[in-house]
Order: C-alpha cells, then sequence, then structure tokens
C-alpha cells in the first residue's frame, strides 16, 4: 500500500493572514470547493487550481503538499 497527500493548505492561509473567502476569489472556485481542499476531503486537485492556490499565497507547492508514508 502507497501513504497519501496531506494538504496543509489551512496552515498556509493562516500564515499568509488570508481568508477562505478572499483566497477563493482569489484562485476562482468556490468556497465549498476550496473548503473541500482545506480540509482534506479531496482525492484530487488540478494542476490548474494548485498553482492558483500558489500564485495566490505566494508559496510553492510543497509548501502545501506533504507525502505522509503507510505505517
Amino acid at each position: 500500500m502507497t501513504g497519501r497527500i496531506v494538504l496543509h493548505l489551512d496552515r498556509m492561509m493562516v500564515e499568509r493572514k488570508m481568508s477562505l473567502n478572499e483566497l477563493a476569489e482569489k484562485v476562482g472556485i468556490s468556497n465549498v470547493n476550496l473548503s473541500k481542499i482545506k480540509n482534506n476531503r479531496v482525492t484530487a486537485v488540478r494542476f490548474e487550481t494548485l498553482a492558483a492556490i500558489c500564485d495566490a499565497l505566494q508559496c510553492g507547492a510543497g509548501d502545501i503538499l506533504e507525502y505522509v508514508p503507510d505505517e
């Protein structure tokens, strides 16, 4: 079995002092979909969306994504 990817979008949003509504508007996706990403309730994220999130938060994908191996 493989590990999993954990999203740390919530942490980055706090560091950048950006609200869910503000980020959703900048990225161009709904609050509901961004909330699902923020709370790790998705199985996939489009690269286009990830790039827009990184642009809005001025960070890299590695600041948001973490690979966690199975125990």
